[in-house]
Order: C-alpha cells, then sequence, then structure tokens
C-alpha cells in the first residue's frame, strides 16, 4: 500500500526547503512506485545515488523508467493507465521536472485511492 501526499505541500516543501524536500520526494515517488508496480529492484536511494555519481545522466532515465513502472502499477490496480514516460523526459530536459514529480504524485494518489478502494 501507498500513501496519498499532497502536490500542493510537496511543491511548498520543496521551495521553503531550498530542494530539500524535492530529494525526500524524489525518493519516496520512487519507492511508492516500485512497491505499486511489484518491482523491489527499483529504489529511491539508488535511484538518487546514481544520479548523482552520473552528474544527472541517470535523472533522464530514471524520467522513462518512472513512467513504465507508475503505468505497470495503473495496470495492476485497474485505474486508466496512461504511459507519460516521453512527457516525463521532455520535462526534465526543460528543467521542469517539478512538474513530472507533481504528474507523478498525481497518478500515485489515484493508485493509492484504487488500492484503498475510493472510487473517484
Amino acid at each position: 500500500m501507498i500513501k496519498e501526499r499532497s502536490i500542493v505541500v510537496s511543491i511548498i516543501l520543496t521551495i521553503i526547503t531550498c530542494g530539500i524536500y524535492g530529494i525526500y520526494w524524489f525518493i519516496t515517488l520512487t519507492d511508492d512506485a516500485a512497491r505499486a508496480a511489484g518491482d523491489p529492484d527499483f529504489s529511491g536511494v539508488k535511484s538518487l545515488l546514481f544520479s548523482l555519481i552520473t552528474c544527472g545522466i541517470y535523472g533522464l532515465y530514471w524520467y522513462y523508467k518512472m513512467g513504465k513502472t507508475i503505468y505497470v502499477a495503473q495496470q495492476k490496480v485497474g485505474v486508466a493507465a496512461s504511459d507519460n514516460s516521453i512527457l516525463y523526459i521532455i520535462l526534465g530536459i526543460i528543467s521542469a521536472g517539478i512538474i513530472s514529480y507533481c504528474i507523478m504524485q498525481n497518478d500515485l494518489n489515484t493508485i493509492a485511492k484504487a488500492q484503498n478502494g475510493v472510487n473517484n
């Protein structure tokens, strides 16, 4: 089971903490998506370390992998599935990654509601 998170609060905390909360958000997004999709090899801390080691190059792969992982998770719980991998990569390239985070969090919130049996 994954936890629903407020997108607005996450954005505000990321801004107030000068991006430190954004690192936590990155890790939790990754871990929640991996848990929902049943992919134990995909880890938030590991993804963060790989992004740091490769000076952000792994981050582009991460956007792609997150799109695919969320797509699998959506299919597993039976909600409308959309593969946003390319959108996430494009937003990452143009330095609008926080928008990708928001879309990812929205999709994960939908998955969390479906897991809890709440219909939209």
